[in-house]
Order: C-alpha cells, then structure tokens, then sequence
C-alpha cells in the first residue's frame, strides 16, 4: 500500500467523493471484504459491493485475495493508498493558474501556487512510482508569530533576500547533468488546529 496516491482522474476523484465510498477508502486501510465492511459501515454486502466494484473500476481499491466460501467468492479489497489527495488537474481547466493572478501579496496566488505544487508532486509521485524511484523534495513547515504588520513586512522583506542570495549561490544554468528544482516559500496566517 502506498502512503499516499494522487488523484488525477476526474471521474476518480468524482468516486472517491461519495460519503460513503470515501468511508470505506478509509475502512480499507487494513484490508476487508464486502461482508465485513457492511456490518462496519451498517449497508447491505450487495450495496457494499458496488461501491467497492466502483472504486475499483477507477483504481482506488485493490484484490488482495479471493476466498472460496462454498460455492461463492468471498473478495478481499484494500486501499491502495493510505491516504489520497486529488490533483487540481482533475479539475482540468478550472484548475488555479498562477499566471491569472501573479500578485505575490495575494491569497489566491498564495492558492493558485499550493495547487501547482499539488500537481507538480502529484505527477512526480506517479511517475517516480512507475520507474520504481523516489521523488527527491525536500519542505520546511514552521510558525512564526509576529508583533506586528511591519514586523510581518520586514520579515517577508529580509527572506526574500536570503532566499535571492541562495538561489543566485547555487543555481547554475550550464551545469551538466543538473536538473531545475521548484522553490516556493509561503507565510499566511495559521488556521487554529480542530480537536
């Protein structure tokens, strides 16, 4: 099972939305066949069923064995993910464009950059699992309180210009063999963690 999977398929991402379908993404992190999924989650085996068959359709859920039980065929699925995040490309052209709204004081551009960077890492991931590799990224995530609008300037000032001195350090155009990386840096206001 993978930790997490990018939804980029429309039609996926549409599955994977129903309440219940998404229920059972979540019950399916150990692996369970319709019968047990339906005394967990209170439906009938056969409607469980379809919504497993539909999940699998899309590639969301996985066989991980079949069981005779008598004359019928007791199917256990898994997730094939532990969790899943869908891709802004499987919203094609509603998608966030960062070109539409390039003021970098903005909150939509501040949105329309964490799309891209969904994207980006999402088709990295996809790919990187198809060759059998890992994606080479690296993040930071930290909180700084301000005392103030002009401490909160000051400080956007001054990692704007590390990171400049950094980038002009180490960026090298002609470098063989060398590969662009993406940086992006953000500072919004934190949202208060729910219990």
């Amino acid at each position: 099972m993978d930790e997490v999977t990018v939804i980029e398929d429309p039609a996926a991402a549409e599955a994977s939305l129903d309440p219940m379908r998404s229920r059972l993404l979540a019950e399916l992190v150990e692996p369970g066949s319709a019968t047990s999924l339906a005394a967990k989650v209170g439906l009938a085996r056969q409607k469980v069923n379809y919504h497993l068959r539909t999940l699998e359709k899309h590639g969301l859920v996985e066989l991980v064995e079949e069981r005779k039980k008598g004359n019928v065929t007791e199917r256990v699925m898994r997730a094939r993910a532990a969790s899943f995040v869908i891709s802004p490309t499987a919203l094609a052209a509603l998608q966030p464009d960062p070109g539409r709204a390039p003021d970098r004081l903005s909150a939509a551009w501040l949105l329309a950059l964490a799309a891209k960077t969904v994207r980006d890492v999402g088709s990295l991931i996809t790919g990187a699992r198809a060759a059998g590799k890992r994606v080479a990224t690296f993040a930071v995530d930290g909180e700084v309180r301000f005392a103030s609008a002009a401490d909160r300037a000051a400080f956007a000032e001054e990692l704007a210009d590390a990171v400049t001195r950094l980038v002009s350090k180490y960026h090298d155009e002609q470098a063989p063999g060398g590969r662009p990386h993406r940086l992006v840096v953000a500072v919004h206001p934190a949202v208060k963690e729910e219990s």
